[in-house]
């Protein structure tokens, strides 16, 4: 079947988007208005409308609660387009071959291969071949590679460029030459193992799998097109795979893709040529890509609304304007006197500039401290107003917990929709700190950081068990550090106990002696961790349940057993479950020592977060600016306003230079920043703004 000319509409900033859409839907396909044949109250539950991630499906069903205030309704299918399965999609089978598009049956996709799973089959494959050549033997840095590895992979499968390619890419000067030999040589570990090790396992890869099932989604749409509607909602089409899919729903008779903050003041040169740096350039390249012109894109409201239904107010449209000519890219010559054409600028013009200006408070602060504190007291205000709600938008996770923290002094708990890195939770710490003292031996720093957590109680009441840990470090450990192991720990007690007789000071000799059977106790607890610590490899699930034995036992009272103590809240369950994913996933990984042990589990845990589940306040959030660019809050804070903060600085292709990525067809790290400048200038045109920066963050100073 032909698609037609492409159906296209943008939401203009300033209006919500997810409440906007709603209407929109309700008012086309609810039966409130007609188009011309009888209103069908089944069209709106036959529809499906495609989103970029779960929380915009989530926002989106809050969205339909308010607009209809309540009232039963029969929703849409709403799925997100960032995190795809068979179900969600139901591939409609070719009704002559009952097979999907591409020519497998329904649902016969090759599993997809765990992120963990995979990390740990990379890292056995870089200890395998990188061990004699470049020297890498410890797991830990192995995990950190293979995460490297893993993202360059996700990012060559989106952009559908095999490997074979990179060996076009070595430089002409013989320096560089050498270097990119030495650099594709280690990527033989993807370019030449990597597939075998798939085949073995039976799957593929995450982004290959996601884009599989995109385009066999757009080919069954094409084929057979849906009864209802679908709408694709909120995507720029970064993702090729995406782009093709919202190319073949703008084509369908059903079917329109509806774009967030579309710039229809932007001059026509200037769109013809953005660079990937700039906010609007994944809008223009995604309207390249279905073949149209920003001409042909209608305003959402005007179509699909009454005329009051949605309104952009004079000042939002007014700051639109604003944020157009802020983001222009810079002219290549200085203007030394007024364009061609231009007019004179009268008071209505910077009456508008005025409009634009209105309700946006700037904030700098001494430091990201103060800042916390400036941003919690604006949230904290907006409850004192009924039903107005607000949101701080900030890509500095830092800043994040400070405010969380701020807030939760006064007993709100808001959701912070990045959640909390898993690592750097409670419970973890402790059981890092446990992996930490046995593989030192009971060195004297890591003794007294893991006994001194709050969880190590060692089969006692903590008060006791912390008066102990308090008389180690006065009375024995300070001054020069006991050499490591059991038996200096003891001997230490002992010149200690002997000091305090000889001083006639009993008390404290008292206190000293009774170091000694209080030790024994809990380092009795620890005997299988660390003798597995202390000598040979070993499995390294073998080691992991070891591991979480002696943190149990360590972290028992006197009235709760150490899993009662432990195993309870969300960041335990977390952490339960990536205790289970690693001992599942790392069959098959060379067996490591305990000094290796402690940075195995580091790499691992590094980029996993908790997230927090509902119950948090209604009306505050905490919002990355993914997580934001369809969201909307009367207040929108945007925090953290400094460079390497907004936008976060790209950093260094640990593989590729920049125009090797260009040849290769890999996108630049600079996109991102487009990326950010689209989600400042969403957050930017809101109702009520707020921006707030730090004129210095760790001792060092900021550019705004």
């Amino acid at each position: 079947m032909s698609l037609g000319a492409p159906r296209l509409y943008a939401i203009a900033p300033g209006i919500p988007f997810v409440d906007a859409l709603a209407r929109g839907l309700i008012a086309r396909l609810g039966g409130q208005v007609s188009d011309g044949h009888s209103p069908d109250p089944l069209a709106l539950a036959r529809a499906t409308v495609l989103l970029p991630t779960r929380r915009a499906v989530r926002s989106l069903r809050e969205a339909f609660l308010r607009v209809t205030d309540g009232r039963p309704l029969l929703l849409p299918r709403m799925m997100p387009l960032g995190d795809l399965d068979e179900d969600e999609l139901a591939l409609a089978p070719d009704p002559a071959s009952g097979s999907a598009p591409d020519g497998r049956a329904a649902g016969a996709l090759p599993p997809v291969i765990g992120g963990l799973r995979r990390q740990l089959l990379l890292a056995r494959l870089v200890l395998r071949f990188g061990g004699a050549r470049w020297e890498v033997a410890d797991p830990g840095q192995a995990v950190e590679l293979a995460a490297e590895l893993a993202r360059l992979l996700d990012q060559m499968e989106t952009e559908r460029i095999g490997f074979e390619e990179l060996a076009a890419l070595a430089p002409a000067e013989e320096s560089l030459a050498r270097h990119w030999g030495e650099v594709l040589a280690f990527l033989k570990i993807v370019s030449e193992h990597w597939p075998g090790v798939l085949a073995e396992e039976g799957a593929i890869g995450p982004a290959t799998r996601r884009d599989r099932l995109l385009a066999a989604q757009a080919a069954s749409w094409a084929e057979n097109p849906p009864d209802g509607w679908v709408i694709a909602a909120g995507s720029t089409g970064s993702i090729p795979a995406t782009a093709d899919l919202l190319a073949t729903v703008a084509g369908l008779e059903r079917g329109c893709v509806l774009l967030p903050g579309l710039d229809r003041d932007l001059d026509d040169a200037i769109w013809a040529q953005l660079p990937e740096t700039h906010a609007q350039f994944g809008l223009a390249r995604l309207l390249k890509h279905v073949d149209a012109l920003r001409s042909d894109v209608r305003d959402w409201h005007h179509d699909w609304l009454p005329d009051d239904a949605v309104t952009a107010s004079g000042a939002e449209s007014s700051r639109a304007r604003l944020m157009s000519i802020a983001m222009s890219p810079v002219p290549t010559a200085p203007r030394t006197a007024p364009r061609e054409g231009a007019t004179k600028v009268t008071a209505k013009d910077t009456a508008g500039d005025m409009a634009a200006l209105e309700d946006i408070t700037w904030i700098e602060s001494p430091s990201p401290a103060e800042e916390a504190a400036a941003i919690a007291l604006v949230m904290r205000e907006a409850l004192e107003h009924t039903g107005r709600t607000a949101a701080l938008v900030t890509p500095d996770r830092g800043l994040a917990r400070r405010v969380a923290a701020r807030l939760n002094r006064w007993g709100v708990e808001v959701d912070d929709s990045a959640g909390t890195p898993l690592a750097a939770t409670p419970l973890t710490i402790f059981l890092r700190l446990v992996a930490q003292m046995a593989a030192s031996r009971l060195s004297a720093v890591t003794l007294l950081a893991c006994l001194k957590h709050p969880l190590a109680a060692g089969g006692m009441a903590r008060a006791p068990f912390l008066a102990h840990v308090r008389n180690l470090d006065r009375l024995v450990l300070r001054g020069p550090a006991p050499a490591p192991g059991i038996d200096a720990l003891k001997a230490r007690i002992n010149v200690a106990h002997e000091r305090a007789m000889g001083r006639g000071n009993n008390d404290t000799a008292d206190k000293i002696k009774a170091l000694g059977p209080w030790i024994d106790g809990w380092v009795a607890q620890l005997g299988p961790f660390a003798a597995m610590m202390a000598k040979g490899a070993h499995v390294s699930a073998d080691l992991l349940a070891a591991h979480v034995a002696a943190a149990e036992a360590l972290a028992a009272t006197d009235g709760a057993s150490g899993a009662d103590a432990l195993w309870r809240g969300e960041e335990a369950e977390s952490l339960a479950g990536f205790i289970a994913d690693v001992a599942t996933a790392s069959g098959g990984f060379p067996n490591i020592t305990g000094r290796r042990y402690p940075g195995l589990i580091d790499g691992l845990l590094a980029g996993r977060v908790v997230r927090p589940r509902f119950g948090r306040h209604p009306r505050l959030n905490i919002w990355g600016p993914l997580e934001a660019r369809l969201q909307h809050a009367d207040v929108m804070i945007l925090g953290g306003l400094n460079e390497g903060t907004w936008p976060l600085d790209p950093g260094n292709d640990p593989w590729m230079s920049r125009p090797m990525r260009a040849r290769l067809g890999l996108p630049l790290p600079e996109r991102r920043i487009g990326l950010a400048a689209h989600d400042f200038a969403q957050g930017f045109c809101a109702a009520q703004v707020v921006l707030t920066r730090a004129h210095r963050v760790g001792g060092t100073p900021t550019v705004p």
